[in-house]
């Protein structure tokens, strides 16, 4: 903007600016909390509304069709059928793109009911709890496209709490999440077919590291994803270890097997329990021996920079549950991945573009 449009705009606000500070209520003016209220609820209500159908008007170059009302970011607006075409705003919405995106954005960490109460702070726009439900159920949240090569992913299981029929004590039902390391992750619920499909559709690197625990359910996945000489499967290093220390005995004897299988050296590990007869030793052995070849030279690999454990699927799993989790939270089960794919929207950053 030249000097002179910019003195120009500088005159007219501050005409403004005293036009509306005589219309504002003194009470509001002993504090700036009160003076920053003030003047967005002023400008969202005379100045906004009045410069936004100008740049509406201005910039689809039209005026005609049949007009609405919309809430927005700039107050309460007319938009007009061939101007919403023009703008790409859906059909039929009442309210704006970006206050649409807000809403999803402060609803995808907080209970509807919250996200009702912070809108209005945050944006200065009262939308309703019902309204902001129907916004994240009627959204289209497409899967996100890796353009980069995945080098590691990561999948485990998460629980959310279904509402049942008064009177039934409540039920849980697993989901399934996968972390795309350094890209983004997603999260399932009976839709294995669809979470393969969706990782196989990423340029996978050959090889890529599959980690998980030892759940049977993790590895019938990874058996669908790739091709077993692409794949690098490793056990998760700290639930192996944790499952190590779960036999008990001899601190010296577990010492030394860890320090065998963080070489991955699994015969010289089971040497350790020769002659030792007790169900968790036999327990032990018997993980051992299933998950053979995903154990790896852990030394090794972590000297190489390449992830030992699922820790970043864990977390994954535990920002999923922040949101799911809430404090009381039961949910329909046909409403769940709709608001899976809702959580990990925002963990993937869509509503910050």
């Amino acid at each position: 903007m030249d000097t002179d449009k910019l003195e120009q705009v500088q005159a007219h606000a501050r005409a403004i600016a005293a036009l509306l500070y005589n219309e504002t209520a003194p009470e509001q003016l002993t504090t700036l909390e009160g003076i920053e209220a003030a003047v967005r609820g002023q400008i969202l209500e005379h100045v906004s509304p009045e410069i936004g159908p100008f740049f509406i008007a201005t910039a689809s170059g039209t005026n005609s069709g049949r007009s609405r009302q919309l809430k927005s970011i700039l107050g309460e607006i007319s938009l007009t059928e061939n101007q919403a075409k023009a703008l790409k705003v859906k059909a039929r919405t009442q309210l704006s793109p970006y206050l649409e995106k807000c809403c999803l954005l402060v609803s995808a960490n907080a209970s509807y009911e919250r996200s009702a109460q912070d809108i209005p702070i945050l944006t200065g726009i009262e939308v309703s709890r019902g309204t902001q439900h129907r916004i994240v159920h009627r959204q289209t949240f497409e899967l996100p496209v890796v353009k980069e090569m995945v080098e590691e992913l990561s999948i485990d299981g998460g629980k959310v709490r279904l509402r049942t029929p008064k009177g039934e004590s409540c039920g849980w039902q697993d989901y399934k999440a996968v972390n795309l390391h350094g890209h983004c992750s997603e999260a399932f619920l009976q839709q294995n077919p669809t979470l393969v499909k969706w990782v196989n559709d990423q340029p996978l690197n050959t090889p890529v590291v599959c980690l998980g625990d030892g759940h049977d359910g993790i590895w019938n996945l990874f058996e669908a994803i790739a091709t077993p000489s692409q794949r690098q499967e490793i056990l998760d290093w700290f639930h192996l270890v944790e499952n190590l220390h779960k036999v008990g005995g001899s601190q010296q004897r577990l010492l030394t097997v860890e320090a065998s299988l963080w070489k991955g050296e699994v015969d010289a590990a089971i040497e350790q329990f020769k002659g030792w007869q007790h169900e968790r030793v036999g327990n032990f052995l018997a993980y051992l021996n299933k998950h053979r070849h995903r154990i790896v030279n852990y030394s090794y690999f972590q000297a190489e920079g390449i992830s030992i454990g699922s820790g970043t699927i864990e977390s994954t799993v535990k920002q999923i549950g922040a949101r799911i989790k809430l404090t009381g939270a039961q949910w329909k089960s046909d409403n769940v991945p709709q608001v899976l794919l809702h959580r990990c929207a925002y963990l993937n950053g869509q509503f910050s573009n």
